[in-house]
């Protein structure tokens, strides 16, 4: 049975770290009157998490691979509900502590150790919110083109590897992502609110348009590729499919924590993912391949964007709507799955100086600067960073879920998690947990070699889940009766 703290005394907790080095007002415990995500705002998550171009891409890129809208819808779905099961374990640990993924990742990595944990997580969300930014960009360019004379001639100057036309899109929705996340996790909570469903209304209206142009003919049994999969393959590919979409979205598994803990109950937890995700994300993609399936019959090959469809409806209030949603709609997920998590991991780095808000600045900083665009236009960096990231990730969310729910049965000290001095029970040794480093070198080792050598291409989608069980088994045997456990009330 969890612990909860709904009236920890917040002055206590400044008043014993008083430099400010492990607490701050953003990485306090969320008190009764913030916790305001119920099972709408939570459902809402998921569906910016699910409805943008990127995830329809992804779905309609294992059609074209050669798997059928069934087999595709299926693989999604049991990667769905994986994720299901290890939001609702991270989601747990958010509520139960009302604290944020650097904070909760303290039990297992101790005060100190913590911060390389979020470090990583912090590096991955950034380089991804670059990439969603400039894949948002690149819709807002065509959109611009298309209803606004003149910018083409823009597109004709460049610098840095992009055009001047491509530099005012991205500069563009940088700013206005930054001016949502600015206003707190509650303007977020309302802008999810809106662009989530408003993605559903186009997809469907897509999905009606490219079935009617279809003859509401498609083929539910065969691929959309040139390519015939043998029996064996279509197998294989189809639970390559459940461990790269579990791969996708690791990241939010594991800081999952940073929105529910302003869940007011477990419940909420539940429910809310249970419709975020195996419902509506697994209606989301199946709707994806209707279009791409339905695309085969229309043009002859399937489409892998949604914008290039919307480019051929003869509506220009259609399309200008349409495509502006997508464009809405990724920014949301780029909201919820980047810019939360690395606002938040900034900030435990030095939370007296960076304070969620500055966080968030940072982040957004870096990303511009990373050039984004470069990363995303060369495959094989990215097929590498994908690869990596499961595999890190997975010995990351392996340990602490073993450390929160198996070893210490999800009883916390929510004043030791905010103690810089010696005597807090998180402290270990010089502020780090050591057996968490030792479970987590091998398995992260292991689980990278497999993911990035190419004699193990084979395995290489399932980097995620071998990492996790690598770094959960190694961790309950170094662990189990060398820690410090609360008693049962």
């Amino acid at each position: 049975m969890s612990i909860q703290h709904p009236d920890v005394d917040q002055a206590a907790l400044a008043a014993q770290d008083p430099e400010g080095r492990l607490y701050n007002d953003d990485l306090r415990p969320a008190e009764p009157r913030e916790r305001r995500w119920q099972t709408y705002s939570l459902f809402c998550l998921w569906m910016n998490d699910a409805h943008n171009v990127g995830n329809y891409t992804f779905a309609a890129g294992l059609f074209l691979l050669g798997l059928s809208p069934i087999q595709v819808t299926l693989g999604i779905l049991g990667g769905v509900l994986i994720i299901f099961g290890g939001c609702c374990l991270s989601g747990f640990m958010g509520h139960d502590t009302g604290a944020p993924y650097p904070v909760v990742s303290r039990l297992s990595w101790g005060v100190w150790g913590a911060r390389f944990t979020a470090l990583v997580r912090g590096i991955v969300a950034i380089a991804w919110y670059g990439v969603q930014t400039f894949l948002a960009s690149v819709a807002l360019k065509v959109l611009l083109v298309r209803f606004v004379p003149g910018t083409e001639s823009l597109t004709g100057v460049g610098f840095l590897g992009l055009d001047l036309l491509g530099w005012i899109a991205f500069v563009l929705l940088w700013g206005i992502q930054l001016l949502i996340v600015r206003k707190g996790m509650e303007a977020v909570r309302h802008f999810q609110g809106l662009a989530g469903p408003a993605i559903w209304v186009v997809m469907l209206a897509l999905a009606g348009w490219m079935l009617w142009q279809a003859d509401f003919h498609i083929s539910w049994t065969s691929g959309g590729g040139d390519t015939v999969l043998s029996t064996g393959e279509q197998w294989y590919q189809t639970f390559a499919a459940v461990g790269l979409t579990v791969g996708v979205l690791a990241t939010l598994m594991l800081n999952f924590s940073d929105f529910a803990r302003y869940s007011p109950s477990r419940r909420d937890v539940v429910r809310g993912n249970a419709l975020g995700l195996p419902l509506n994300w697994t209606a989301f993609a199946l709707t994806s391949v209707i279009v791409s399936a339905a695309s085969v019959q229309v043009y002859g090959k399937a489409v892998l964007d949604p914008a290039a469809l919307l480019e051929d409806v003869d509506n220009e209030w259609l399309v200008l709507v349409g495509s502006a949603v997508f464009v809405l709609a990724t920014i949301g997920v780029n909201i919820v799955a980047n810019f939360v998590s690395a606002a938040f991991d900034l900030s435990n780095l030095n939370p007296k100086r960076i304070s969620f808000r500055t966080g968030g600045i940072i982040a957004s900083a870096a990303a511009l600067l990373s050039t984004p665009w470069n990363l995303y236009n060369s495959p094989q960096v990215i097929a590498y960073f994908l690869g990596g990231l499961g595999a890190l990730l997975g010995p990351f969310f392996g340990i602490m879920a073993v450390d929160y729910f198996l070893l210490r049965r999800a009883r916390v000290s929510i004043p030791d998690l905010y103690d810089p001095s010696e005597k807090g029970i998180y402290h270990y040794q010089g502020g780090v947990n050591r057996l968490a480093i030792t479970a987590f070198v091998p398995s992260s080792i292991i689980a990278l070699t497999l993911a990035l050598v190419p004699a193990f291409s084979l395995i290489a989608p399932f980097g995620w889940f071998i990492g996790a069980a690598l770094g959960a088994v190694a961790y309950y045997a170094v662990a189990n009766g060398r820690l410090q456990i609360l008693p049962a009330d």
